[in-house]
């Protein structure tokens, strides 16, 4: 059966979101930024013509953004999260095999005996998600995912976004282009291996010998050799458990106080095993770490600590007197803070672990505790139930910094223009 896939990916995709409930910014320069009002992490296509840089600080572009008239958002999470949802919910009624890849990409798997015209459904495609919810998309086609990424990259250039890395002339023309970096899946670092044997483009490390690539650099570089020739060796993934969960902050106004890392630190602890415990896993360990702000010309200060647990966890409890210790030996006064977060690391299934024969590891108690706070916390709204150190009365202090965030259109009501 003959196969091939598509990528689709929104084009800048949190600044269509804006665009959809805000035609005014159509065809204007906007950008959107980072938690905390920190880099600039989306840009129209108006505002790269500027020379407005992906990541850039907006501090450091401030006078050329007011100059330029360049609209500045800061990220509304759960407008973007709920439109995402939209385009993905498009695709799934649109009869393909689906692999939601990111929160603005997702890869396709086209049967052609199921399609008489590929192109024509990808195009009709493209238009439905545009009609449906506002956001438009590029899509790319290929023989196997990795043409499809570069073909997506083309259509993006395309006036009706749509492109397709079917033929070997095609291909030919487009992989002599390709910087070997820009291949995906290809580090900077194996680029630089690659080009020390004489390998800078796609198109010669498609034409290289797959077994001495293998050999020098393993067999994950010999896939995307692989790929690039039209033989698909990565298949559309399952959506499988993350195997580490992290939840992290930048703080909205520096901070030396190590109470108050504290009072961060536990708000953070809580989300993260909230979220341990929506994919039904437990925690072999965690990872605490402290930072300042590498913009700034001050006294610089990262650190963080590992702490493995005796036995798997996903008991909030637990995890904040775990992260509260690891604060006291990783803080250092005399800095000002600016981020900390948690990772839970090592998730294994909350079914599956090793007893151990000296400590009592029934979990049923504190399973059935945990279970009765996330369903009041679902039922009644975050934080209805808080653990001790977390004090709701500072929950505006604690905010990050969002001056330009524009409304909640499709999840807060409260937020809706009202006509005058």
């Amino acid at each position: 059966m003959s196969k091939s896939f598509a990528l689709v990916d929104c084009n800048n995709f949190y600044v269509s979101c804006e665009r959809v409930f805000n035609p005014s910014l159509i065809n204007k320069p906007v950008v959107v930024l980072s938690n905390n009002d920190g880099c600039i992490i989306s840009r129209s296509n108006e505002a790269k013509l500027l020379n407005i840089p992906m990541g850039a600080p907006l501090h450091l572009y401030r006078n050329l953004i007011d100059a330029n008239k360049v609209k500045v958002y800061s990220s509304n999470y759960p407008l973007y999260g709920d439109m995402s949802n939209r385009v993905m919910t498009s695709l799934m009624e649109l009869n393909f095999e689906l692999e939601i890849y990111s929160i603005d990409e997702a890869f396709l798997k086209i049967n052609e005996q199921d399609h008489s015209d590929v192109e024509y459904d990808i195009l009709r495609t493209r238009n439905n998600i545009l009609m449906w919810t506002g956001i438009p998309v590029s899509i790319g086609l290929g023989p196997t995912k990795t043409l499809a990424k570069i073909a997506n990259s083309i259509a993006k250039k395309n006036q009706n976004g749509v492109f397709n890395l079917d033929t070997e002339d095609k291909q030919n023309r487009i992989l002599k282009n390709i910087n070997v970096e820009d291949i995906w899946g290809i580090s900077r670092r194996w680029g630089s291996k690659l080009r020390m044997i004489g390998i800078g483009t796609a198109l010669e490390l498609r034409n290289a010998s797959a077994n001495r690539i293998r050999q020098y650099l393993g067999v994950v570089v010999q896939r995307i050799v692989y790929e690039l020739r039209g033989i698909s060796c990565l298949d559309l993934d399952k959506i499988l458990p993350k195997k580490n969960v992290m939840c992290s902050r930048s703080f909205g106004n520096p901070v030396n106080s190590k109470a108050t890392i504290k009072d961060f630190i536990t708000e953070y602890s809580i989300r993260a095993a909230e979220k341990v415990r929506q994919q039904n896993s437990r925690a072999q360990g965690i990872y605490i770490f402290l930072r300042t702000n590498r913009f700034k010309k001050e006294k610089q200060y990262n650190s963080g600590i590992m702490i493995g647990l005796n036995f798997p966890c996903c008991d909030t409890s637990v995890i904040i007197k775990l992260a509260s210790k690891a604060i006291d030996q990783i803080y250092q006064p005399g800095y000002s803070y600016h981020k900390a977060g948690i990772m839970m690391l090592d998730l294994i299934p909350s079914d599956i672990h090793q007893k151990d024969l000296f400590q009592n590891t029934t979990y049923s108690l504190s399973d059935e505790r945990m279970k009765v706070i996330d369903s009041l916390n679902k039922r009644f709204g975050s934080g209805i139930i808080a653990h001790g150190k977390v004090r709701p009365k500072d929950k505006n202090k604690w905010k990050s910094r969002s001056f330009y965030l524009s409304p909640r259109y499709t999840t807060q009501w409260d937020e809706l223009p009202h006509a005058n």
